[in-house]
């Protein structure tokens, strides 16, 4: 049973985000409450303009946004995995960048953990959670963008190109054998692609799901991922794509058995 109304509400959410509409009876049985308190859950999402209740649940509202918020709710425990393993690979005194993707945010709780570390990151909202003693934040200018409360543009981009030298952990909306690492939007791409071109190493943080097609704007192809870490194990067929191209899979039960950067 969720322990909170705003524990089931984000969960309820998560479920709209990715089966699009549901129904009370089955978040009643997901969540194991009652139907009727499932039903003030989703008139409170409602009343907020979260989801919009359709006869017997709810669905998506017709203009939906993709906004930081929107995205975190989608696959909870997959990036929740991915970040504390991703995590698990900076040690004492990195220097990494770190995309400004809901994945790579649950890098957060591990990181803070971390002495000595410097983060050059591109997300307000990541810049603030990691705001710990002895974590150095380069958070870089540019154009802002409060719904995924990050900065791109060419400030943004003058800023990171001025750097040099750390491990660039990045995300990706979607994936493919031949298109590489994609976004949603040209913005983040270009980001991204500056931000893998100034790293010493490369390593990707993207759940399960990012593999099964890839998103608009390409930003880099494989040729300098050396580190794909995700929550389940990839079809034989990307297997065997990442054995041809020389890439580390990490998996979470391998986590023991993998070096820090």
């Amino acid at each position: 049973m969720r322990s909170s109304a705003k524990d089931r509400q984000d969960a309820i959410l998560a479920q709209v985000f990715e089966h699009k509409s549901v129904t009370a009876s089955k978040l009643a049985e997901y969540l194991a409450v009652s139907e009727a308190t499932v039903r003030r859950d989703l008139h409170a999402l409602a009343k907020s303009g979260k989801l919009q209740l359709v006869h017997g649940g709810a669905s998506l509202p017709e203009n939906s946004d993709f906004s930081f918020r929107a995205k975190s709710l989608r696959n909870m425990d997959a990036k929740r995995i991915v970040g504390k393993l991703a995590a698990s690979l900076v040690h004492d005194g990195s220097q990494i960048f770190v995309d400004s993707g809901t994945t790579c945010f649950e890098m957060v709780p591990r990181l803070k953990q971390t002495r000595g570390l410097s983060v050059i990151v591109n997300s307000a909202r990541l810049a603030l959670e990691l705001d710990t003693p002895d974590i150095h934040v380069i958070l870089l200018g540019g154009h802002y963008r409060p719904g995924r409360m990050d900065t791109v543009g060419p400030l943004a981009c003058a800023a990171l190109d001025q750097l040099r030298g750390y491990t660039a952990f990045v995300g990706a909306d979607g994936l493919s054998m031949d298109f590489g690492l994609t976004a949603s939007d040209v913005e983040s791409a270009y980001m991204y692609r500056l931000a893998v071109a100034n790293a010493k190493s490369v390593v990707l943080v993207a759940d399960h799901t990012k593999f099964q097609a890839p998103s608009l704007c390409k930003i880099v192809d494989w040729k300098p991922v050396g580190k794909v870490v995700t929550d389940q194990p990839p079809t034989p067929e990307w297997m065997e794509f990442f054995r041809e191209q020389n890439i580390e899979v990490i998996l979470p039960q391998e986590e023991k058995q993998n070096p820090n950067i």
